[in-house]
């Protein structure tokens, strides 16, 4: 990885569905349809808002891994809108129980048509182009070609998420099908993501892969000037700290918007975009080094609230570069946030085929970020299997110096959709 390259954002995410159902299929769908999944008895989340359900659960599965004992002092990084998109075209095939655990831990709006249209538009704007920066987003269906799925949901999928079908030998060509599925997701992401779905994770009972990518090329729109660049210390705890490269803006022009409470400092970096999508990186950095009394408010309404009193002024920054890698096991979190039932041989996927079959045997998610000089470099991908039921200054310039653990997320700006969430609690390790 180029670590001097312009900044790439991107992810990948996927639904590997399988059956112990058998029988002669076409899968391009053709059986009749189960009607949509039932409405519930709660109000739209957010008055049918997919940027402010997507948002919600963001910190939601934020505030799972950073309370997980295996998240304790480790980097956190992932990319909340993949899990949604991924999940959002699950849920366009569950029914009962299922849907309604799916739609409440990811607060999709209770409103079918209001969802799809806010999943369309979000991705309509991110693939709006821009020749300041490249972000696109792509969908895409595989089907294991001798199995019947419903053609209301084989269409839903392509009309809302762009998600066409490709017919794939899962039954006698599993590692193959795995090998072009991979080679798809590769040749979205610029090769970022390579061998997503790893070894064994196809077989000859997958049915169904639903795969998401995002991709984002751009750079700050205030660069960084590499000779600023200096070794300094970061503190990962009270009595540790560690050597990392620090990055800084301090001269004039170094104007961003910017605010800070009693506990906090808030900063957007943004990215340069022209006349398209604005994109930016918020960072919150905690007073002092008590990362757990800003984690244990973080929610949507609090990053709102914070983005709205941001005020462009002068401010002293220190930012260091930072490479994150990670890779988490979701299925143990999305249960205990209130979804277990798709994990278990209860679930109803029968918006897809009709039958009771299918469950979700898996949900993987590895992402990667590097932040430098020139921008951020970002990928992220996720797989969800379904298998068979069976220093202060004297001046009064703020000075936002991120040398101790702190919290960033980027931002699209139109909506406020929160593309990738993470936490820095010690850069030098990946």
């Amino acid at each position: 990885m180029n670590r001097e390259s312009i900044g790439i954002l991107l992810l990948a995410s996927l639904v590997v569905l399988g059956s112990i159902a058998a029988g002669c299929i076409d899968a391009q769908g053709t059986t009749s349809a189960d009607s949509a999944p039932p409405e519930g008895q709660e109000p739209p989340d957010d008055n049918g808002s997919v940027a402010k359900g997507n948002n919600r659960f963001a910190f939601d599965l934020y505030r799972h891994l950073a309370g997980s004992p295996d998240s304790s002092g480790r980097n956190i990084f992932f990319s909340p809108y993949s899990i949604s998109s991924a999940l959002a075209i699950t849920y366009e095939g569950a029914r009962g129980t299922t849907a309604d655990e799916i739609r409440s831990v990811l607060h999709f709006p209770a409103n079918r048509t209001l969802m799809r249209e806010g999943f369309a538009a979000t991705d309509a704007r991110l693939n709006r182009g821009s020749d300041n920066y490249t972000l696109r987003t792509a969908n895409a269906l595989w089907a294991e070609e001798t199995y019947q799925f419903l053609p209301e949901y084989v269409d839903a999928a392509a009309q809302w998420y762009g998600a066409n079908v490709t017919n794939l030998d899962f039954r006698n060509n599993p590692d193959g099908s795995r090998a072009t599925i991979n080679r798809w997701v590769e040749e979205q992401t610029e090769e970022k993501i390579r061998d997503l779905l790893p070894a064994g994770s196809i077989d000859a009972l997958t049915r169904l892969v639903i795969t998401n990518a995002i991709y984002f090329k751009g750079t700050w729109a205030e660069q960084f000037d590499p000779n600023e660049t200096t070794d300094e210390e970061f503190r990962v705890g009270p009595n540790e700290t560690v050597q990392v490269r620090m990055m800084q803006r301090t001269d004039e022009d170094a104007v961003y918007r910017y605010t800070e409470t009693e506990t906090l400092q808030a900063l957007e970096l943004p990215y340069t975009h022209g006349d398209g999508t604005g994109l930016s990186m918020l960072v919150l950095l905690p007073k002092g080094d008590n990362l757990m009394a800003v984690e244990e408010r973080l929610d949507a309404d609090m990053v709102a609230e914070l983005r709205n009193s941001l005020d462009s002024q002068r401010v002293k920054v220190y930012f260091p570069k930072f490479t994150l890698e990670t890779e988490y096991n979701l299925p143990p979190a999305l249960a205990a946030m209130g979804m277990p039932t798709a994990f278990t041989g209860d679930a109803d996927l029968s918006g897809m085929d009709g039958t009771r079959d299918l469950f979700v045997s898996d949900v993987v998610h590895k992402a990667f970020v590097d932040v430098n000089e020139e921008g951020t470099e970002a990928a992220a991908a996720t797989g969800v299997v379904v298998n068979l039921v069976s220093m202060p200054l004297e001046d009064t310039t703020p000075v936002f110096q991120a040398d101790h653990p702190f919290v960033f997320m980027i931002v699209e700006e139109d909506s406020g959709t929160i593309l990738f969430a993470g936490r820095v609690a010690n850069p030098e390790n990946s």
